[in-house]
């Protein structure tokens, strides 16, 4: 494998996890879901490049079903994270749930 190829399959991964981390530290639910969408499609990409692989020989399908399972497990874990944010927002949950009490801050 290049070290192109290589270089976006890893940075497909690792923009999974900062997308949630960064949608969440926005908070905003509208921010939050953006960027769950955003680490959605980095999910994309990363399978694309992966199937990719395994169509020029390059990955097994041992290797790919290795692969596949904790990808599919991740994906559908941000699906429901999606759907259970659109669902507080419908509801208006969202501010009850997430605001913390108010406090006051010193250094």
């Amino acid at each position: 494998m290049d070290f192109k190829l290589r270089s976006q399959i890893l940075d497909s991964a690792q923009f999974i996890s900062s997308n949630v981390a960064e949608g969440y530290s926005r908070r905003t639910l509208n921010e939050y879901l953006q960027f769950l969408n955003i680490a959605l499609g980095s999910s994309g990409e990363l399978m694309t490049r992966m199937i990719g692989l395994k169509v020029i020989g390059s990955l097994s399908n041992e290797d790919f079903e290795e692969f596949d399972k904790p990808h599919y497990a991740v994906e559908n874990k941000l699906i429901a994270l999606a759907k259970s944010l659109q669902s507080k927002r419908k509801t208006g949950t969202w501010e009850d749930e997430f605001r913390e009490p108010p406090e006051t801050y010193t250094p």
